[in-house]
């Protein structure tokens, strides 16, 4: 994550991961989620936060969650089941299931799949939001698998030339083993920025970079603007532009990803796409193709090591130290955190010390 984007040092308060994950297990409880469920998704959320991606972590997301169950938009009890299947390829209703706690089981059925004819794909249809895309990608890696997640989700994007928003942020993972190198772990969204990234930028006072979002015209404003306010329509308009800005800097590159994911998340689940049926709708899409269906697992894992090392022995740029790989950030920052604490922003301790209060919760985060 860009280091505007993180909690300033003056500002941060440091929390351990066990007592987040123990008190993100108690929200899910009030909220009616069985007890395994509960698990999964704090392990969804936290890992998130262990690994730098606060914005699919706790600071964003419960809250959003926890909006869901109460206003009946997310179902704690879902009937999730396989309405179509195949040894490789599976299609799953989630029933309003919460994208978090159905994808993992989704992946596991592709894991399984793989196993016995080496790959596995499953879409999944009437989901929910489900948080970090990589967490579901890197389910396959401790299976010596490369796993893959997608979602299409609802409209804040607008297409290369257009002024009204047609795409979701439509993230792509992808994770792949290594031997002796962290895995190569890919999460982005196919926008210039997550949608996450404006609430952060608003709770942290930072303008937006210019080339992230365009104006009720959809005209991309390639100067520095401040995040839009909800419900304002103003110049600086919450519609995100696809990766490259401008068709000359190559936004249809982004604008043609998010569409192939509409059509693998959304169209292949028999659920829509992004803008039909629209929030709070997402379809998703996960994968894992087993290694060794391919060719010697222990020989990918030793050229995935070589490789990395390639890409991370290149001379750096005028003004840069290194270069690095994707999951090489992530992989120090879970370290880094699992020994100094997990930062937050002091306002999102002072929501969970409300909702602890709501929910009869003890707040254990912090000292004070």
């Amino acid at each position: 994550m860009l280091e505007i984007f993180k909690v300033p040092a003056d500002l941060a308060v440091k929390v351990q991961e066990s007592a987040l994950r123990d008190t993100v297990v108690q929200v899910f409880r009030k909220m009616d989620v069985p007890e395994e469920d509960c698990h999964r998704g704090a392990d969804v959320l936290v890992k998130a936060d262990m690994r730098g991606v606060e914005t699919h972590g706790v600071s964003n997301m419960l809250r959003s969650y926890v909006n869901g169950y109460n206003d009946g938009s997310i179902n704690p009890r879902p009937n999730w089941r396989i309405i179509r299947e195949t040894p490789a390829t599976a299609n799953l209703d989630s029933d309003r299931g919460l994208g978090i706690i159905i994808t993992p089981k989704a992946m596991e059925i592709a894991i399984e799949k793989a196993k016995q004819v080496g790959v596995g794909m499953v879409t999944i249809r009437n989901g929910r939001h489900l948080g970090m895309a990589s967490y579901h990608a890197m389910m396959a890696l401790e299976h010596d698998m490369i796993g893959v997640c997608m979602t299409s989700c609802p409209p804040s994007v607008l297409p290369t030339f257009g002024a009204q928003p047609r795409l979701g942020t439509n993230p792509i993972a992808v994770a792949a083993p290594a031997n002796e190198e962290p895995p190569f772990v890919f999460d982005a969204a196919t926008s210039t920025v997550a949608g996450n990234k404006l609430g952060l930028a608003r709770r942290l006072g930072i303008d937006l970079l210019g080339g992230w979002v365009a104006d009720s015209d959809g005209v991309p404003i390639m100067e520095e603007v401040p995040p839009p306010v909800p419900g304002y329509e103003g110049r600086a308009s919450s519609f995100l532009l696809p990766v490259g800005s401008t068709r000359e800097m190559g936004s249809h590159k982004g604008y043609g990803l998010g569409c192939i994911v509409d059509i693998l998340g959304g169209i292949l689940s028999g659920g829509g796409y992004g803008v039909n049926p629209g929030r709070p709708n997402f379809g998703h899409y996960v994968a894992a193709y087993s290694v060794e269906a391919f060719m010697d697992t222990a020989e990918f894992k030793r050229t995935m090591d070589e490789w990395i090392r390639v890409l991370e022995s290149t001379q750096p740029a005028k003004g840069h130290d290194r270069v690095i790989y994707p999951g090489r950030l992530e992989a120090e920052e879970e370290a880094k955190r699992a020994a100094e604490g997990i930062p937050l922003h002091p306002e999102v301790i002072d929501w969970f010390k409300s909702i602890c209060e709501k929910l009869s919760i003890p707040y254990v985060l912090t000292n004070s």
